[in-house]
């Protein structure tokens, strides 16, 4: 028998709560990397006594494995799925279309990555598909007829162009927020030799970074030894090798496999950055990225790290999209140039790079935390705290080192 937990929801909360009158948040989990993005603005509303905010992850007969685990970590409340489904919330946060139309609430839908279009052409879970997907798709963002977010945040003002073509039913409710990673890490800059530090970069040695997204034509998909390669190749007096490896990689493959396959170079120095927490500071650290068409290099690149394509998900990629951009202007890997040249011409690209990805990630540089908490409140009937919103700065990443 399934069983609700005795929480600040419900008819008789008020007899269990020590904070009454709350208005109650929920978080929507259906994956780690949904979840790591609405961590970057729970921030903005949680430290607030007038909200009681709480996390769900779905349960709809599959699921992705070790997100309840991830949300647990948090030490955020978790409600069971069956018990969010029948309660009606103040405010549901999301960063993700899964499930949405079975929650009750005022949803303010975010992107899980950069940019809230997609860079694939085509949706992985519609299988031999010949329609494009742009992740504005109609189909995504209302259920029989019935628009889902209250608020749906795009990253661009191109976005709020390309939903007046694809569901142009939804353009009351967009809202350009920028986008609040982006901004993060930008911050986080400063902290630059911190993060080094961490990560046991020493003075006079550079990282490289090689930057995964998942599925089989990603970096570590097509070029499993690659991180071996470059401990082999790079003189470790000189260069240090981590890699940061899409959250999927680990859900599906599982920690103990991941951790596996890359046992050999942990043991000569790799730092694995784990799913959860430490990507964004790692890029930031980083004096060089070798990735693919995931979202982690496009933040790179838009930080201005030096970029060079080592997967670029050929036809696959829609054209004009943030990781067509990557690759039409970062260089690709060759198997024929020795790396620390390679390095060199990833450098000279570097600005135009960050120039023209970062003005595809967000039209709102700088803005997105001060933009975000104002839709959060207003949909949760509150006036805003005292303050101004603000970015944050990152923590310092935790690599895997070494295995046992």
């Amino acid at each position: 028998m399934d069983r609700w937990i005795r929480g600040p929801i419900g008819l008789d909360a008020d007899r269990r709560v020590t904070r009454p009158g709350c208005r109650n948040a929920v978080v929507v989990v259906p994956t780690m990397t949904a979840g790591t993005r609405l961590l970057d603005v729970l921030p903005l509303l949680e430290a607030d006594h007038r909200v009681q905010t709480v996390f769900t992850v779905p349960h709809t007969g599959d699921g992705w494995h070790g997100v309840e685990e991830f949300v647990r970590a948090q030490h955020g409340l978790l409600l069971p799925w069956h018990q969010a489904v029948h309660h009606r919330f103040d405010l549901v946060l999301a960063a993700s279309h899964r499930h949405l139309d079975e929650l009750h609430g005022p949803i303010l839908l975010l992107a899980h990555g950069a940019g809230t279009a997609k860079s694939r052409r085509y949706s992985r879970k519609a299988g031999a598909a010949t329609n494009p997907a742009s992740g504005l798709d109609r189909e995504l963002l209302t259920y029989r007829g019935r628009i889902l977010p209250a608020v749906l945040g795009l990253a661009t003002d191109a976005e709020l162009a390309a939903l007046r073509r694809s569901c142009p039913e939804a353009l009351p409710r967009a809202l350009v927020v920028g986008d609040i990673c982006l901004d993060d890490m930008l911050e986080s800059v400063a902290l630059r030799e911190t993060y080094r530090h961490e990560l046991g970069i020493k003075p006079g040695r550079r990282l490289v970074t090689v930057s995964s997204t998942w599925s089989a034509d990603s970096v570590f998909g097509r070029l499993p030894r690659l991180c071996r390669a470059l401990r082999d190749t790079l003189p470790p007096s000189r260069y240090a090798v981590a890699a940061v490896l899409h959250p999927n990689v680990w859900t599906v493959h599982g920690r103990r496999q991941v951790t596996a396959w890359f046992a050999d170079c942990l043991r000569d120095g790799l730092l694995l950055i784990p799913p959860d927490q430490g990507w964004q500071a790692t890029m930031v650290a980083s004096d060089w990225v070798i990735g693919d068409y995931g979202s982690t290099t496009a933040y790179a690149a838009a930080l201005g790290r030096p970029v060079t394509v080592a997967a670029d998900g050929g036809s696959a990629i829609r054209s004009g999209s943030i990781a067509d951009l990557v690759r039409r202007n970062a260089p690709g890997l060759r198997y024929n140039m020795a790396l620390p040249l390679q390095e060199e011409i990833a450098s000279r690209a570097s600005d135009r790079l960050a120039r023209v990805v970062r003005a595809a990630i967000t039209s709102r540089p700088g803005q997105a935390a001060a933009i975000v908490r104002r839709a959060m409140y207003e949909l949760l009937a509150l006036p805003e705290p005292d303050g101004m919103a603000s970015t944050r700065f990152l923590p310092s990443p935790d690599p895997l080192r070494d295995v046992a």
